[in-house]
């Protein structure tokens, strides 16, 4: 390919979509990872792109509200340019709400913060309470939202992977540094990073999850307790997922079993529905849980893309945007919040 203006390490979502960004406002980018793309955390199974409850609002919250509202039209225009559909569809999700308190925290939800739920509403993500037939919900209450939606995280890299290429981009196991280099490593990169700097800046978790056979394209997500339940395009559904920060085995272990049975328990459908996969990844999460973006201290013509954690899909389209408005225009839009500087 042509000289490189970006080089990105790491071909997990972080790194494929801020590519894909680069490459859109014209950059010629190239892709390094060892293992290929969609490899560790981002090759996992769950794909649940959800709000936050709208109390204690933070830059967090609302830079994830942000990159959910564009996140429609983020991926159609990556299907479009690569051919390769990412599963996504905003389909909603359903909470059941476990007793009176419940029922009355929601309720005092809409009543104490009016105009975030207003913002939310206007983009159709909260709307009242109403009867529950499935999944189960011991209040026969469930708080219903439109915004959430799904996508396959496999599908989802493929998908990038296509438009990049489409784009003269590329995606190689080696290759040096070339350009601006943007460092979208995980789990291993945290603790690269650590050991750099002589500070803890963020650590691997573990989650665990398993597929299960049971066709409820069309549905909702469910989110009860915890528990995530989301129905793929390819009929089946995903259940998870743990967070496990000390660890002994790196793949599925009892843990799994137990999101099986607690999701035949909030969804009766599910019983007997055959187990096609259970699946185990460390995901990487900074001290502060916040993500970790912008330059690297010190290292001029580098950054930091990582801290994805749990909603690293749901963050994606908009942390792309910003990080190539950083990385190829020097505009810097990112909350103080996300830097390495910020980090206690």
């Amino acid at each position: 390919m042509a000289s490189v203006e970006v080089t990105v390490r790491g071909a997990g979502i972080f790194g494929l979509s801020v590519a894909w960004a680069c490459a859109r406002r014209g950059a010629r980018v190239r892709v390094v990872d060892p293992f290929g793309a969609g490899v560790g955390a981002s090759g996992g199974v769950m794909g649940a792109l959800a709000p936050h409850v709208p109390e204690a609002w933070n830059a967090l919250k609302a830079f994830q509200l942000d990159s959910l509202l564009m996140a429609e039209g983020w991926w159609q225009a990556v299907r479009a340019a690569g051919g390769v559909d990412p599963g996504y569809a905003r389909l909603g999700r359903m909470q059941p709400l476990a007793d009176a308190a419940a029922v009355e925290a929601a309720r005092g939800r809409a009543r104490r913060v009016p105009r975030r739920i207003g913002r939310m509403r206007r983009s159709g993500a909260w709307s009242r309470l109403g009867g529950a037939v499935e999944p189960l919900s011991p209040s026969g209450w469930v708080v219903r939202d439109t915004l959430s939606a799904r996508l396959s995280p496999r599908r989802a890299g493929s998908a990038l992977v296509a438009a990049l290429r489409a784009l003269a981009g590329d995606v190689v196991s080696e290759a040096p540094d070339a350009g601006a280099v943007i460092h979208a490593t995980g789990a291993a990169g945290l603790a690269e990073l650590s050991a750099a700097l002589g500070r803890k800046v963020g650590s691997g978790v573990k989650g665990q999850a398993a597929v299960l056979r049971h066709d409820a394209r069309n549905e909702a997500q469910v989110y009860a307790g915890g528990l995530h339940l989301v129905p793929h395009a390819d009929g089946t559904v995903a259940v998870g997922s743990t967070s496990e920060s000390d660890w002994t085995v790196d793949g599925p272990d009892a843990q799994v079993e137990d999101l099986i049975a607690r999701a035949q328990a909030v969804m009766p459908c599910l019983a007997g529905a055959e187990v096609l996969e259970r699946w185990a990844g460390v995901r990487p999460r900074s001290v502060t849980r916040q993500l970790l973006l912008g330059e690297w201290p010190g290292r001029k013509g580098h950054f930091l893309a990582n801290g994805g954690f749990k909603i690293g899909f749901g963050m994606a389209p908009k942390m792309a945007e910003v990080m190539a408005e950083l990385v190829l225009e020097g505009r810097d839009s990112l909350p103080d919040a996300f830097r390495l500087t910020g980090l206690p």
